[in-house]
């Protein structure tokens, strides 16, 4: 048996001289689990608002994206892209081109990205659980093409869903000289019906800027032939993403780029990223702070056991021996910390999750009624082991210190 945590188990369960000294281990073990548990749900509620930020994007960007590294569109007759199709984990094939134009509607005026899409976008991306409005996903027929406007830019134009007048697209024509005398010659208009849809990803990137529409269209307002661009596809359910995006990029080379969805909003989950950096330190160091409290039990504790130390040197106990016992002792006060707050996190996630006692405010106010979480195990084996190590560094020297001083 370990002599050192042998004596340090007793001395961490037994009552002590002197009560406060009990009161006070109890409360730095509280101490340490309220630091923990605030890690864990806090880490949590930023995976959960991730997974919501990530299920809109779901709905509006393909599974994974071909663009150019050099310039914002390429022939999409390109024999090596066109090769694409006949991929086995290939389930859907679309092209899309999109750029930015300027949208008119009963005077108002607005910058707008035009979308154009293929007919089969919709097998492409879940984009039915995005769409509000009466109407059906057709963005062209025979008389007229159509429109989808995100739900901001439709309001930044004074329109309600089925707006009666069409909206009117403009784009400079490419290559060409404006002409004082007659500047409206040097655009590209067209006009776009209202299909009784808008789209709202609640994002605001999306929703008060883009507009989907016809391929077709989008090609006559930007004058292009065979151009896109982006292709984007949608894989088999059994297909690895990332292995056939690695596929992809050896088979399209270094002229093309192969996005997934995460890569696709690198900002978004860049700045979500580093916004969950920052609160785990912000964290870590409450948590740096709440080990004073251990410092200062085993400071008592020391204190405490001045005679029992004088006994154990007398029963052939060296000085290394007897300050093991009290690095012992603010070790297990930090891992019984860790752990009770580890279990409690665990435990409110699932509280949260399940019944969604903390609300983000009155019913349909928000996207979601109550803070969404998601618990990732990566996350709470970081805490622990966070946990862990400020609490035996913070031990380390104090106890050093304070048993050459106390115990001599």
């Amino acid at each position: 048996m370990n002599f050192p945590f042998y004596i340090a188990r007793r001395y961490l369960f037994s009552k002590k001289s002197h009560n406060a000294i009990n009161v006070i281990s109890a409360i730095s073990v509280c101490g340490v689990a309220l630091a923990t548990l605030a890690l864990v749900c806090t880490l949590s509620v930023f995976n959960g608002f991730q997974d919501l930020v990530a299920s809109f994007f779901t709905a509006f960007d393909p599974e994974l994206k071909i663009t150019a590294v050099r310039g914002k569109v390429f022939d999409g007759q390109d024999p090596r892209v066109l090769a694409l199709k006949q991929l086995p984990e290939v389930a859907v094939y679309s092209e899309s081109l999109e750029d930015n134009a300027m949208v008119q509607y009963q005077g108002r005026q607005a910058m707008a990205v035009i979308k154009g899409v293929e007919d089969n976008f919709d097998r492409l991306t879940p984009i039915d659980s995005i769409l509000f409005g009466r109407g059906s996903l057709t963005l062209h027929d025979e008389v007229a093409d159509y429109a989808i406007p995100g739900i901001q830019l439709l309001s930044a134009l004074g329109s309600g869903i089925r707006f009666l007048d069409p909206l009117e697209i403009y784009a400079p024509k490419r290559g060409a000289k404006v002409n004082v005398a007659n500047p409206s010659a040097a655009f590209v208009g067209g006009n776009l019906f209202s299909s009784g849809l808008v789209f709202a990803v609640n994002q605001e990137k999306y929703d008060a800027s883009y507009i989907l529409t016809s391929l077709a269209f989008a090609r006559r307002l930007f004058q292009y032939d065979t151009e896109v661009s982006s292709v984007n596809l949608r894989l088999k359910p059994d297909a690895d993403i990332d292995a056939v995006k690695r596929k992809l990029q050896d088979r399209l080379g270094e002229e093309f780029r192969v996005q997934d969805r995460y890569e696709q909003q690198a900002d978004t989950y860049r700045i979500m990223r580093v916004e969950k950096l920052i609160s785990y330190l912000f964290l870590t160091f409450i948590l740096v702070i709440a080990c004073f409290n251990v410092i200062g039990s085993l400071s008592m504790l020391i204190i405490d056991k001045r005679e029992d130390v004088v006994t154990l040197r007398n029963l052939g106990a060296d000085d290394n021996q007897i300050v093991r016992i009290f690095l012992f002792e603010g070790r297990m006060i930090s891992f019984f910390g860790a752990f009770i707050g580890v279990v409690s996190g665990l435990l409110l996630c699932w509280i949260q999750q399940t019944f969604g006692l903390i609300r983000l405010g009155s019913s349909g106010s928000f996207v979601v009624d109550a803070y969404p979480v998601s618990v990732e195990a990566m996350d709470v084996i970081i805490v622990f082991v966070t946990v862990l190590l400020v609490g035996f560094l913070s031990v380390w020297y104090p106890v050093r210190y304070l048993s050459k001083r106390l115990l001599k």
